[in-house]
């Protein structure tokens, strides 16, 4: 894919970043979407991923340009030492300027031994329990000025609007599937038990409490069995 020009007009950047991202056909296609623009747009980016990050530090990549990302993000601090990821719960940037500064937060110096010398990382999205992260690495220390920072809000601020987006059409589009497993199964108890539409989905509810089953579930399993041959 080809690099936005060294020098784009912001907005236009911005927005041509923002119809990719909302072409997406799902949450996952979204966050793959979202890291290979991310080391596009912001200035000087090499590798880019997204992690979700738990209150006891636990990290979970989600999407990442290539593997040394996720080996970044697999990796850990020492016992006792907070990560400097950790300050994302109260702000919502954190950077790390060089890996072999001695002076850098727990878990910067492990990135050094993956050849990443500068981080720069950005809440998405935010609860009680969990982060969810967007990281860009840079391979040269100090890469990350404030043209990046800035690039990185705006940037980030659309991920998060597509990212909701395309969850909401993802659970629109199960619940369309279930309704129509539903219906079948409902009509395929009808025939079976010669009873009306409410009675069928009366006998479905009572059968998902009895074997504590999902309703979609057990609808499935009926259709399932139902065109077997």
């Amino acid at each position: 894919m080809p690099r936005f020009p060294a020098d784009p007009d912001l907005a236009e950047a911005l927005t041509a970043a923002a119809c990719r991202l909302h072409e997406t056909s799902s949450p996952d296609s979204t966050l793959d979407t979202a890291v290979r623009l991310a080391v596009d747009l912001m200035p000087g980016a090499d590798h880019a991923g997204i992690s979700v990050m738990e209150r006891d530090n636990r990290r979970q990549t989600l999407a990442c340009t290539d593997e040394v990302v996720r080996a970044a993000e697999d990796r850990h601090p020492l016992a006792g030492k907070q990560p400097y990821w950790h300050r994302l719960w109260t702000t919502p940037m954190v950077t790390v300027q060089d890996s072999e500064d001695g002076e850098e937060e727990g878990g910067a110096d492990a990135l050094s031994e993956l050849g990443l010398r500068s981080v720069l990382s950005l809440r998405l999205r935010a609860d009680r329990r969990r982060l969810t992260v967007l990281t860009a690495y840079a391979r040269k220390p100090r890469a990350f000025d404030e043209a990046a920072l800035r690039v990185g809000r705006l940037f980030t601020a659309h991920v998060g609007i597509a990212l909701d987006s395309a969850t909401v059409r993802q659970q629109l589009t199960e619940a369309m599937h279930t309704r129509d497993l539903i219906g079948q199964a409902t009509g395929i108890l009808m025939e079976r038990m010669d009873i009306d539409a409410a009675g069928a989905f009366d006998s479905l509810v009572r059968a998902s409490q009895r074997e504590n089953v999902k309703l979609r579930d057990l609808a499935r399993r009926i259709v399932d069995a139902h065109t077997k041959p």
